[in-house]
């Protein structure tokens, strides 16, 4: 179960980031029924979570807030069920900085809700190897969802 609630005061495609976190998670061979909370902020309220979880200085792109530690399944084990956690984006962060990334704004909240959900996963970007790894899937979960949104468009 996936829930958003848009309090940044942007105008966003709710359903599109909601049906992405669940092709994401399906990619990743997570239970249909594990919970994930979406949240989308202005830049003060991103400010303050920042500030106050992570203890840096002004309003960040995407906070991820694991609750049960799910991991992704190996083939020969069942889709974890439980609660995944909690992302909270800033939309008008992550169009600001969508350009320099070579990236759309819709893209760039793509991207940057993929890479929260690695992160409730376990996932991290501080070792080479580990940025590596992380970067990487993300990139394969991205080029999926966009392929599989094209072939929608040409049905």
């Amino acid at each position: 179960m996936i829930d958003l609630n848009n309090e940044s005061g942007v105008e966003v495609d709710e359903l599109r980031l909601v049906q992405l976190a669940a092709f994401a998670l399906d990619q990743l061979r997570i239970h249909p029924q594990a919970e994930l909370s979406i949240l989308l902020v202005d830049e003060a309220t991103m400010g303050d979570y920042h500030e106050r979880f992570m203890d840096l200085p002004g309003p960040t792109d995407v906070l991820s807030f694991p609750m049960d530690e799910l991991r992704p399944p190996s083939d020969d084990e069942e889709p974890p069920l439980g609660l995944l956690g909690d992302i909270v984006l800033c939309p008008s962060v992550t169009a600001a900085q969508a350009a320099e990334n070579g990236r759309t704004p819709e893209a760039e909240a793509d991207y940057l809700l993929v890479h929260g959900v690695l992160h409730l996963l376990g996932f991290d970007h501080a070792e080479p190897e580990e940025k590596r790894v992380m970067f990487g899937l993300n990139d394969r979960i991205i080029a999926a969802w966009e392929q599989r949104r094209a072939e929608g468009v040409r049905r």
